[in-house]
């Protein structure tokens, strides 16, 4: 259908009941105004390239209206006229997006190279495609990269903020790389938000308060023995929630039990093993007895195959302190700053320095990137004695805590019956 297309007569046009409505305009050669039966309508180029049609996208009406897409088909056949191909330019366009440069980034950097690629790609579609997707990459300066996190910063992320400091700065330095651009818009530029370093470490009274609490009520109890091995372990929460039955090895055997995680679940990619002294190797027991004998993970969804997220004893923490009761000292200072779990892993760090034990095996207890070149590519002992040692001198002085100095470690469901009695 063509016909002289008017302000008024795009209005009145109603959706077809089946197919495409198409309508050419007499004035313009080649554009076309397009209505679904779902009431969608846009415009569009009809040209020839090289011999074969084409049909070019405009953009959306009413965004464009009559005379913007009047104005954008001219543009188009000039393009032709020109000897210019509108399709590939427009590809070549879209490939010099901020957009397309993100997309290359997360495929061929942040899924191969780094384990938080789905932090990386989230924050991208909720912090950063919504205002760059479509920007050219030469268009983006410095003052851009400056007000998309400042704006984070005063929406009260300072964090956040940081880590999409860093990722845009990543991307960029991704696109530097592979010659996609000649400059950087956060080369040198400092982080804005300002975070807090942590510095929680539990005392002997809020070690006690929360060791005895943290397993009550019942139902409560399996994630109560996951904080607690995390306290005895250093492990990250992340990696207590999805230990299973093939990471425990000699679980029978209190010299030489041990977990082992593989380096798919580690911070840094590496196994990482985990000596049990007995206080460790008592909880994981009970929580083995907690589940069925044909489950592999200790802490099983119900809904889908795998284990719980870390998250699970992020709440737990915050759920044991928002109801925590009592007027002594470690109620005040726990409800006063509230501990998260990693504090747990920073008190068995800062538990065993102060027990003088040499900051290399800390290190390995923790599975902390490795220093040095040496360490890093040529070191292949797996410290077990040494870390044994470590644990076993950190798992003495909890239980001296718990129970006053001199008393003998002793099974742990054993000493929970007491404590209900």
């Amino acid at each position: 259908m063509q016909r002289l297309l008017t302000a008024a007569f795009l209005r009145s046009v109603k959706p077809p009941a089946s197919g495409r409505l198409e309508i050419s305009d007499v004035r313009c050669a080649g554009l076309a105004f397009r209505v679904t039966p779902g009431g969608i309508r846009s415009w569009a180029f009809r040209c020839r390239v090289g011999g074969k049609e084409r049909r070019i996208l405009i953009g959306p009406y009413p965004a464009f209206e009559l005379a913007a897409a009047r104005e954008a088909a001219e543009a188009l056949r000039r393009t032709v006229a020109e000897g210019g191909d509108p399709t590939e330019q427009k590809r070549v366009r879209r490939a010099n997006t901020f957009g397309a440069l993100a997309q290359r980034y997360l495929k061929e950097h942040s899924e191969r190279k780094k384990r938080t690629h789905k932090a990386d790609s989230r924050n991208l579609r909720l912090h950063v495609l919504p205002r760059w997707a479509d920007r050219p990459l030469d268009s983006i300066k410095r003052a851009d990269a400056i007000d998309l996190i400042e704006g984070l910063v005063t929406a009260g992320t300072p964090v956040l903020a940081n880590r999409v400091h860093s990722l845009v700065s990543h991307i960029f330095t991704f696109a530097l790389d592979a010659a996609l651009v000649e400059s950087h818009p956060c080369y040198r530029l400092e982080k804005r938000g300002v975070e807090n370093v942590g510095r929680r470490v539990l005392s002997d009274s809020e070690i006690r308060l929360f060791w005895n609490g943290i397993v009550e009520p019942s139902t409560a109890r399996r994630f109560g023995l996951a904080l607690r091995l995390a306290l005895l372990s250093g492990a990250r929460i992340g990696e207590v929630m999805g230990i299973c039955r093939m990471e425990l090895h000699e679980i029978t055997d209190p010299t030489r039990s041990a977990w082992i995680i593989p380096g798919t679940r580690t911070k840094n990619g590496r196994d990482h093993l985990i000596p049990l002294p007995e206080l460790a190797r008592e909880t994981v027991l009970e929580l083995l007895a907690m589940i069925e004998p044909s489950e592999q993970y200790l802490f099983p969804t119900r809904r889908r195959p795998g284990p719980l997220p870390g998250k699970t004893l992020t709440r737990r923490m915050e759920t044991f302190g928002r109801r925590l009761t009592g007027d002594d000292d470690a109620a005040r200072t726990w409800r006063a700053d509230m501990p998260s779990p990693h504090d747990l892993r920073r008190t068995v760090e800062t538990r065993m320095a102060a027990l003088r034990i040499p900051l290399e095996i800390r290190d390995r207890v923790l599975n902390h990137v490795t220093r040095g070149v040496g360490s890093k590519h040529y070191n292949l002992h797996d410290y077990f004695d040494e870390k044994s040692e470590a644990l076993n001198r950190w798992s003495t002085v909890l239980w001296s805590i718990l129970n006053g100095p001199g008393a003998t470690v002793v099974d742990l469901r054993a000493t929970h019956e007491r404590s209900r009695q």
